[in-house]
């Protein structure tokens, strides 16, 4: 169990860490150099940058030192341990890809191609690191502490609070171009962190029919373990009473599933479905904020 435990938290690190890579690379190849706002506390330091000359990393990592101790004790020491991780490998990549290429102008010429393609290395990044109990920091800490308790979207709550951000842009580079490509920037990041994030929150239900069924739900309870519940069925055309499992699993667990039917019975009926998210016992929990135990007595009238 411990070395589970271990294997799963490095593997965290590992990931979170690959995240900020692809973070820095969209931000300081591809956005930062031809004056497009980012979102979030990067889109903060960019404008410091460009306004005032101080090093993007710098501003960088003090707004997020602020937020982080703010933070902590909503988060926990868990997120906040690895978010620093995150926050502390950003700046250090943020530093060394600017230096290594700084001689160096991608897409100058085509702004809106660095904007998509910043906006996916971007978003893909925060999207693997929240996948991963981790985060880039600023805005990013913002959503998780609302995704903590309530199952909102993480892309949406990020595009909210950054429109300020990316438009107070304008103060600075007084071209509103620049401004719509940073929007254009906020609406591909925030799709990616959707799409990243939500893909490993996929479950498929499957409902199986067979004359087997017995050993099928033995031998998926032992591989991919997984429960399955027996439903009492009646077939209309042939008359006959069947037992059906109805059966949750993991998305890249279906194909196992599939492989063990059609092994133990390929005359078996299933049909699969996506699910978009199963709470419960060997998935996810419930985020709901808990009221107060001691609610006010209503008052005699």
């Amino acid at each position: 169990m411990e070395n589970k435990m271990l294997f799963k938290e490095l593997r965290d690190y590992l990931m979170i860490a690959i995240g900020m890579i692809s973070y820095g690379m969209g931000w300081t190849l591809f956005l930062l150099p031809n004056h497009i706002t980012s979102s979030g506390v990067p889109g903060i330091a960019s404008v410091l940058y460009w306004g005032t000359g101080i090093p993007p990393q710098t501003s960088y990592f003090v707004i997020n030192a602020i937020l982080l101790l703010i933070a902590l004790k909503i988060l926990g020491w868990k997120f906040c341990v690895k978010t620093i991780f995150a926050v502390i490998i950003l700046t250090f990549y943020t530093s060394f890809f600017s230096t290594t290429a700084a001689s160096q102008h991608l897409l100058a010429d085509q702004p809106f191609m660095a904007a998509l393609i910043g906006a996916i290395f971007c978003g893909s990044g925060i999207g693997l690191a929240l996948s991963y109990n981790g985060s880039s920091g600023g805005t990013d800490i913002v959503a998780a502490i609302i995704n903590k308790y309530r199952d909102i979207s993480l892309g949406r709550i990020i595009m909210i609070i950054d429109i300020i951000i990316i438009s107070s842009s304008y103060l600075v580079l007084h071209n509103w171009e620049k401004v719509i490509y940073g929007y254009v920037v906020l609406c591909v990041s925030s799709f990616c962190v959707d799409q990243v994030f939500e893909s490993r929150r996929k479950n498929v239900q499957f409902f199986i029919i067979s004359k087997k069924y017995k050993e099928i739900a033995s031998r998926i309870a032992v591989y991919p373990h997984r429960g399955a519940t027996v439903i009492e069925a009646h077939g209309f055309y042939t008359g006959r009473d069947v037992k059906m499992l109805f059966i949750m699993a993991k998305r890249r667990e279906k194909n196992i599933i599939f492989n063990l039917i059609n092994e133990i019975d390929p005359n078996a009926f299933v049909t699969e479905s996506n699910v978009q998210a199963v709470v419960g016992e060997g998935f996810d929990q419930f985020k709901v904020h808990n009221k107060s135990q001691n609610p006010k007595k209503e008052s005699k009238e």
